[in-house]
């Protein structure tokens, strides 16, 4: 439709008329309705969904802002924990994939790291797990008798006892199971063997 054809059907087209009994008691009919809080129940209807779902938004913001700082403040570095699933699964993979060759597999704020031999070398013994905590900067590694890795921004040498304990070795750190003794630092360590039967 063009524009004159829109002007014409404007101009013959007529206001509707109204009556003057009808223009007076409108308003009286809206006050009146006002007063008695008389709504449409359409109107309500949507006004408590639209609330309802406000609500609901609300909750959903809270519960997720809260579940991120909950598991914000756990500390980091599970995925080698030997309680987890996940974690003896992928150290068992990793030894069956480089037999004799890893001499430890890391985990840090930075992620996993893989350190393996040029020569398979590394005698095969009991896996142990170590973890350091200093409470700012965790590591955690797997690792086997005699293997020296950086360990708290030092080389430290890792052996296991006949009775099952573990010695941590290194220029400024020893630390033993039988005899928690740390040096420089306030350290958290947790060392133990993994045994063959959690691989």
């Amino acid at each position: 439709m063009k524009k004159p054809e829109l002007e014409s059907i404007l101009k013959r087209a007529r206001l509707p008329e109204i009556s003057k009994e009808s223009s007076e008691m409108f308003p009286r009919r809206i006050v009146a309705r006002l007063q008695r809080n008389d709504f449409p129940v359409g109107a309500t209807r949507q006004r408590s969904l639209r609330l309802a779902w406000a609500l609901g938004l609300v909750t959903c913001a809270i519960l997720a802002f809260a579940i991120g700082r909950w598991t914000g403040r756990k500390e980091p570095g599970n995925i080698l924990a030997p309680n987890s699933q996940a974690g003896l699964k992928l150290i068992h993979e990793t030894l069956t994939k480089f037999p004799n060759r890893v001499r430890a597999i890391m985990e840090d704020e930075h992620g996993l790291s893989l350190i393996l031999s040029d020569n398979a070398d590394v005698p095969a013994s009991t896996p142990i797990y170590v973890r350091i905590w200093d409470g700012k900067h965790y590591s955690s590694l797997v690792t086997f008798s005699g293997q020296e890795v950086q360990i708290a921004g030092q080389k430290v040498t890792v052996l296991s006892q006949g009775d099952g304990g573990i010695i941590l070795e290194g220029s400024k750190l020893f630390w033993s199971t039988g005899r928690p003794v740390y040096a420089e630092r306030n350290l958290k360590i947790e060392a133990r063997n993994l045994g063959l039967n959690s691989m």
